[in-house]
């Protein structure tokens, strides 16, 4: 068990304690309440029902729909023996309280339908116990006390029940951000890595073809690019299984990583011109992950969808409350190009957009494709 459970087990195990505590204090109240008003011959019966009823609502984790018929039964069987036999029929403090405790748990934690029932028994409860409290001013003063019980269990337990709602929601917004935080990070590692693989695989076939003698470096390179690959992998789920930190591309400088990846991508594709602010300018790590997020994909998709290139420019721009990221190519224009499904494209918009910044993708008058990436800073980074 976690501690977290475990927490809330204990907190559940505490309040069960509390709850008993009280009900003791209620079932000696009415005992003494029952003797004094109706005889010492006459407690016994109520404070049997009160009991029942107390015990049920501490048992309700156990199983909440079945401690809730139990106890509304013998409720409602109270009152009306009571009132047939001559015997104390309102609902005294302990039975009220154990009622309500069941009937806020259930409104809390049962589906529509089954609270709306328990809701409605408890209301049977207190309406019969109003009826036959008609008679003395005593009953009808437990009666309106009963009935005010019961609104507050309803109450509580339509409160309790929108903060689990809405905390429910909270926790399925995390889960989903999280997965599409994971599906981006795994796209971004394993498209750009894989692509290599493909292009240096290629690149050996064309090599066994033409130079038979240069093969088993062109083989080296594929590993090399298969290790680097594993590494990436190995980075991203140690980040998945420790939960903190950010992403491998901001547990490092942002110039030296960005010059690795440009050296990389220069090596198997077209000639890229790297342009950096001058000097280090310590972004925030998720700007300066961000940033080299869009590099990588933007790069990646060259490889992909434009291998024609024969140049390609990236710049990475410090302005006074944003960083702007350009990556432009010189090929070719493909009317095909990123309408193959992918969601390299819309992973970038995704976090850029996380960030408040705005992206800009699409090709360029005559030729060639540019993508272009505002990331805002936040106030206390733009210095």
């Amino acid at each position: 068990m976690n501690p977290w459970r475990r927490l809330v087990a204990r907190a559940g195990i505490a309040t069960d304690i509390g709850l008993g505590a009280v009900f003791a204090g209620a079932l000696a109240l009415q005992a003494s309440q029952i003797a004094v008003s109706w005889g010492g011959d006459y407690w016994l019966f109520g404070c049997v029902a009160g009991l029942v009823v107390c015990s049920v609502a501490l048992l309700r984790r156990r199983h909440l729909v079945g401690a809730a018929s139990v106890g509304l039964v013998v409720a409602v069987a109270a009152v009306l023996v009571g009132w047939v036999a001559d015997l104390p029929h309102e609902p005294g403090p302990a039975l009220a309280l154990g009622l309500a405790v069941l009937v806020g748990s259930a409104i809390r934690a049962l589906p529509v339908r089954s609270a709306v029932i328990v809701a409605a028994g408890g209301l049977l409860v207190v309406a019969a116990g109003f009826l036959v409290g008609l008679s003395g001013s005593s009953s009808a003063v437990v009666a309106v006390l009963n009935s005010i019980t019961w609104l507050g269990s309803v109450a509580a337990g339509l409160y309790l029940r929108l903060l689990d709602t809405q905390r429910r929601a909270i926790a399925e917004q995390v889960r989903r951000d999280e997965r599409l935080e994971l599906a981006r990070e795994l796209h971004d590692v394993v498209a750009h890595h894989i692509t290599g693989i493909v292009l240096q695989t290629q690149a050996a076939q064309i090599v066994s073809r033409k130079s038979p003698e240069k093969l088993s470096g062109s083989l080296a390179d594929v590993e090399a690019a298969g290790s680097e690959a594993l590494a990436a992998m190995r980075r991203v789920v140690g980040l998945l299984r420790d939960g903190d930190g950010d992403d491998a591309a901001g547990s490092t400088p942002r110039s030296e990583r960005l010059t690795d990846l440009v050296d990389r991508f220069t090596a198997l594709g077209p000639d890229v011109r790297l342009r950096l602010p001058d000097g280090e300018p310590g972004w925030p790590p998720e700007v300066t992950s961000t940033v080299y997020r869009i590099v990588q994909e933007s790069l990646t998709n060259v490889s992909r969808h434009a291998a024609h290139a024969r140049s390609v420019s990236v710049s990475v721009d410090r302005e006074r409350d944003a960083v702007t990221v350009e990556v432009v190519d010189d090929a070719s224009p493909i009317p095909t190009r990123y309408r193959r499904g992918g969601y390299g494209l819309v992973g970038m918009r995704e976090r850029v957009e996380a960030l408040g910044g705005t992206v800009l993708a699409g090709p360029r008058p005559g030729s060639g494709w540019s993508v272009r990436a505002t990331v805002p800073l936040l106030a206390q980074d733009r210095r």
